[in-house]
Parts: structure tokens; C-alpha cells; sequence
């Protein structure tokens, strides 16, 4: 499933959800969505910053630990930490704990969708 996110506000959501509801009301296939909606160009960019982007882009290539992405991104690994918790806040990006072997246990970051969209107004 792909993440679509959108800058429209409460209105294109509340558009969108119409649309749907419209469909399905005529009988017609409604294909399952994931998606969220800022207010704002400016409020997706406070939460999706470019260092955030490439955290979720990273992410897609296969599964890393924190630690294992912040040395992909040649980052700290506190500030990858941060973005990742926020991401996950938004419904970006999830965790799941896997055994590492002799160390106990690790979570793995993975992206919540395969791909995503970006739907913005300016």
C-alpha cells in the first residue's frame, strides 16, 4: 500500500473523504488508502525536513536499527533517533524488535509503506 500526503487542510480531507463516501454509496470499488493531512505546505515541511526524507528513503532499502541508519547517513545517531520518533508519530515510519544475537534485543526501523506520495498545495 502507498502513503499519499496531503496539504490540503480539514477541507481536502473532508473533500476527499466525499468522494469516497460518493463511490462506495454507487456501488463502486473503493481501493484502500493510507494517507495523512497537514494544514500547511509550511507544517509538512516543519515535520518532513529533508534530513527526515532521507531517514524514510534510506528506511525503504531494507531494514536497519537506528544505529545501523544513522551510520548509513553518516549521522548521530541521537538525531536519527529523534527524526525516527517523529516519523513515527506522523505514521511514516514503525518499529519492530528483532533478536541480535549475543546482544539481547534491537528494534528495526521500516517504513509503513512501500512508496509515498507527495500531494501539495502552494
Amino acid at each position: 500500500m502507498n502513503l499519499t500526503i496531503h496539504t490540503d487542510g480539514f477541507e481536502g480531507y473532508v473533500e476527499r473523504s466525499r468522494a469516497r463516501a460518493e463511490k462506495w454509496a454507487r456501488g463502486e470499488r473503493v481501493e484502500p488508502s493510507f494517507g495523512f493531512t497537514f494544514e500547511s505546505p509550511q507544517q509538512m515541511f516543519e515535520v518532513l525536513s529533508a534530513e527526515r526524507v532521507r531517514v524514510v528513503e534510506t528506511a525503504r532499502t531494507k531494514p536497519y536499527s537506528v544505529t545501523e541508519l544513522a551510520r548509513a547517513l553518516k549521522r548521530d545517531p541521537r538525531s536519527v533517533r529523534r527524526d525516527v520518533k517523529k516519523l513515527m508519530e506522523c505514521g511514516v515510519l514503525r518499529t519492530r524488535e528483532a533478536i541480535n544475537p549475543g546482544h539481547g534485543r534491537v528494534k528495526i526501523v521500516e517504513p509503513v509503506a512501500k512508496s509515498f506520495e507527495l500531494r501539495a498545495r502552494f
